[in-house]
């Protein structure tokens, strides 16, 4: 609900002339609500930013959070919600900042001998609301993007891409591949074969807990990509109830060349590149 435009003069009025009690009184009330998580310099800064665009916007005429006059006002609620949302406040919390307002306001309405107080604050109660909401709002947005760009961080450290040998890569997969990650695989993949010139790459799934027709197919996408690049694949890891799920599902890999292990990948890469490997002989006791 719109303020009237009286009633929109009234509330910038109070907020002037009782600016500084309103600011103090407001600046208790979240002081309280943090509980000691901002400092009291950074909760009079942030109280006196939104009383000042508060005041601005009324004083301009505006009659809700939607108006014109109101944009300053709103850029300074989302950069309020966007600030807590990075330093882990709550949602409850962002928003419950901003209607602290209305008890800062309804303490002094009650100091005025004003029959038409208690309408003026149900009016200005309205207002609260709207950019208690905004608040809201812009919060949950803020850190939604910031859990896509975590997500985003974690698989792409989820899925590395290392050098095994002068011309070898490997790609030691963990846990499910699922078709985001699996393009993330191939990216980086393709971008470490262009980056190095290797030749060869391993695909590791010892960490796949299951290989179904889905995961296959994403592998075998990744090893066709890398053949276009001029990189031979092999698969490391198929352990064996893993291989009689692949041969339960019918599932073909072709000509691509599969071991048991990673140290079996990388043994069979040497040899095609005609460097000697000897297995370890275990030592005996005398």
């Amino acid at each position: 609900m719109a303020l009237s435009a009286d009633e929109s003069s009234r509330l910038a009025e109070l907020l002037t002339n009782r600016a500084t009690q309103v600011t103090q009184r407001w600046t208790e009330i979240m002081a309280g609500q943090l509980r000691g998580r901002l400092s009291q310099a950074e909760l009079v800064r942030q109280v006196q930013e939104l009383h000042s665009a508060l005041t601005d916007a009324l004083g301009k005429g505006a009659t809700g959070l939607a108006a014109e006059e109101a944009t300053e006002l709103r850029a300074v609620l989302a950069e309020l919600s966007r600030g807590q949302a990075r330093q882990g406040f709550s949602a409850t919390e962002t928003a419950s900042s901003v209607f602290g307002l209305k008890d800062a306001l309804l303490a002094e309405l009650e100091t005025d001998q004003n029959g038409g107080a208690p309408r003026d604050y149900v009016a200005f109660s309205g207002l609260v609301d709207q950019m208690g909401l905004f608040t809201f709002e812009s919060f949950v947005r803020t850190r939604e993007s910031l859990i896509a760009d975590q997500a985003e961080q974690l698989l792409e450290l989820s899925t590395p891409v290392v050098k095994l040998w002068e011309g070898v890569v490997a790609v030691p997969l963990v846990g499910t591949l699922d078709s985001a990650r699996a393009q993330v695989v191939m990216e980086r993949l393709l971008q470490t074969l262009v980056d190095t010139g290797s030749p060869y790459a391993i695909i590791d799934i010892t960490g796949v807990p299951a290989v179904d027709t889905q995961v296959a197919q994403h592998i075998l996408k990744t090893v066709v990509a890398a053949r276009l690049m001029g990189a031979d694949c092999i698969i490391s890891g198929i352990r064996p109830q893993i291989a009689q799920t692949i041969v339960a599902l019918g599932i073909e890999f072709g000509d691509i060349a599969t071991k048991a292990s990673l140290a079996d990948a990388l043994r069979h890469v040497l040899r095609l590149t005609g460097v000697e490997t000897t297995r370890r002989q275990p030592r005996r006791e005398a």
